[in-house]
């Protein structure tokens, strides 16, 4: 079995609550949840797979622990590693920058050399625009807590059922 770390970044408290709950469903697999704040860099090359979670601030922003780690994630050597993202959004607020944070960081954890899993459908989910969106499918697990708290639990589900098959 895969070595697994969910690495997350939150100030309100909600994509810790999604971590947790991607953690808990995940539970057989033994995942280490780490709070980005209190890790180093060293802590993304031990295990096999990442499961990281960031929170789409104001207009398209990272949540302040990504946006001070943002440097040094191209310096990552993450070959053979393989990640997944989700995230909060806020499709009322902004629909026009959805979990923006998920493309954000796609698109710099693409140069580390990493696979990526988790993609998910746009059914179900209403927004004007994201920059996590790739070839017409999020590149991760958008989740928005304030608006569709309703959906999480079974959005997680659904997406961590999708994962499990790359962690074996």
């Amino acid at each position: 079995m895969k070595s697994i770390a969910i690495i997350y970044g939150s100030s309100t408290g909600n994509t810790k609550y999604a971590a947790q709950l991607v953690a808990e469903k995940l539970a057989g697999y033994s995942p280490v949840l780490k709070d980005l704040a209190d890790i180093s860099s060293e802590d993304f090359l031990e295990p096999d797979v990442l499961i990281l979670g960031c929170p789409t601030w104001s207009i398209g922003e990272l949540q302040d622990d990504w946006d001070t780690f943002f440097p040094q994630i191209s310096k990552l050597d993450l070959k053979g590693k393989t990640v997944a993202f989700f995230g909060q959004g806020d499709c009322e607020g902004y629909p026009d920058t959805f979990a923006d944070a998920l493309g954000i960081l796609y698109d710099e954890f693409a140069k580390t050399g990493c696979n990526f899993i988790g993609e998910v459908s746009t059914d179900g989910y209403t927004f004007d625009d994201s920059q996590a969106l790739r070839n017409g499918v999020f590149v991760g697990l958008p989740l928005d807590e304030d608006n569709e708290s309703d959906k999480t639990d079974s959005r997680v589900s659904a997406w961590v059922n999708s994962l499990k098959p790359h962690l074996d």
